[in-house]
């Protein structure tokens, strides 16, 4: 019989292993968010290394957002059936070969490749990554466990990206992805080392998962992300050139802007999820209502130094204020099945990611000027609002007709 005492060893033991797992699920997500943004802040070097365009530049994050919208549900379909510790291996091998080849990148258009691939690991991994982090915690620790990975994409924006920048600057944007590439190596092993084999973990039911991609809702709340947050990345996308040539923040100083986003972030991803446990769709139409506001005010205060600064930073908490209530949103209308719908969502992010650096991308190549790229991110982001409310009216629409029904009945 085992004692009060062992049985208490063996709970600890089972709490140090489990944390141990989503430590190095945390860490592969700040590679992962690393990669994905730092790019921005990299813009200029990049450019002027491959003598090619800012705008032109600014398509690797299309093509980086596009991989992954692509790859999501392609190797969603390919991992359905693996056992979940090899999928993410699998995924991170994807992510580190694509980085290796973005730090030897000859020329544009193999940099752009590398991109790619390296994306093609991104809305699978955190998919996968979140059942995963469900599964190795005592019942109730669910929801904890997932944010706790998430803290790592979070960081990614904090520490990653601005020291990414740093070391860009400072031994060229190479070294970058040479650095995020043996981040991704140390994630893969310590994956390998603490993250447990999950054989009886079922599979998820692919036919019912797409089923649920028929609910008008479902697709209204895909489009929400890729709208809500595509005005983000419409100004996010050419941060360091609107910093550097319009706010007149100097190269060096660029990296501490970004980490002041970066502490934004943070603090507007924890505001989002209490805002979307509260009431979530008033939430989200308000978070929109005053992102589209920021972006419009940012045109003219990136013409002055400290306000382009304070701006970036309060835009930051409302730009990740979206997060959690557009992911909730989708969960919550595709709850038959919600495996896919998540890792499409993840997927619509960086859809909207595309079309925001496009979009920015051509304000700039048509010649109006970078102040234009914020009153166009503000735009995007009012489309997700009638988006939003169109979902919302729907929904009460639907709400008055189930209960008519109920009376007649």
């Amino acid at each position: 019989m085992n004692s009060p005492l062992s049985a208490e060893r063996s709970d600890t033991a089972a709490a140090g292993s489990s944390r141990l797992a989503l430590l190095a699920l945390s860490v592969a997500a700040f590679a992962i968010g690393t990669t994905e943004f730092v790019i921005m802040g990299l813009l200029p070097e990049v450019a002027s290394d491959l003598h090619v365009s800012i705008p032109s530049a600014g398509l690797l994050v299309s093509g980086y957002a596009l991989g992954v919208a692509a790859g999501a549900p392609l190797l969603a379909a390919l991992t359905a059936r693996m056992e979940r510790r090899n999928a993410l291996l699998l995924l991170l091998g994807l992510f580190i070969l694509g980085n290796a080849l973005c730090a030897v990148a000859p020329n544009y258009g193999v940099l752009m490749v590398a991109r790619v691939v390296a994306a093609f690991c991104h809305g699978s991994f955190f998919g996968i990554g979140a059942v995963v982090a469900s599964h190795v915690v005592p019942k109730g620790q669910a929801a904890r466990a997932i944010a706790l990975m998430f803290t790592g994409l979070t960081l990614a924006n904090v520490l990653g990206v601005p020291f990414g920048t740093f070391l860009g600057q400072w031994a060229g944007w190479r070294s970058t992805f040479m650095a995020v590439t043996g981040l991704g190596v140390v994630a893969a092993i310590a994956v390998w080392r603490l993250v447990p084999s999950l054989p009886d973990l079922p599979s998820p039911h692919m036919k019912r998962e797409l089923g649920v991609l028929r609910q008008p809702q479902v697709l209204l709340a895909l489009l929400m992300t890729v709208l809500g947050f595509g005005g983000v990345f419409t100004v996010f996308t050419y941060i360091a050139p609107i910093l550097q040539q319009v706010s007149h923040v100097s190269v060096g100083a660029t990296g501490w802007v970004l980490i002041l986003f970066g502490v934004g972030t943070t603090i507007g991803n924890m505001l989002g999820g209490r805002l979307a446990d509260w009431r979530l769709m008033p939430s989200l139409v308000g978070v929109l209502v005053v992102l589209s506001v920021i972006m419009l005010a940012f045109a003219w205060t990136m013409h002055n130094t400290i306000a382009a600064i304070v701006t970036v930073f309060v835009w930051g908490i409302a730009a990740f204020a979206t997060v959690p209530p557009l992911q909730m949103r989708v969960v919550q209308q595709a709850s038959e099945g919600p495996h896919l719908a998540s890792t499409l969502n993840i997927a619509a992010f960086n859809l909207g990611n595309a079309i925001g650096a496009f979009i920015g991308g051509s304000m700039i190549g048509m010649g109006l000027g970078l102040p234009s790229v914020s009153v166009a991110g503000a735009v995007v982001a009012l489309l997700g609002l009638l988006v939003t409310l169109a979902s919302a009216a729907l929904e009460r629409r639907r709400s008055s007709s189930v209960a008519a029904c109920a009376v007649g009945a």
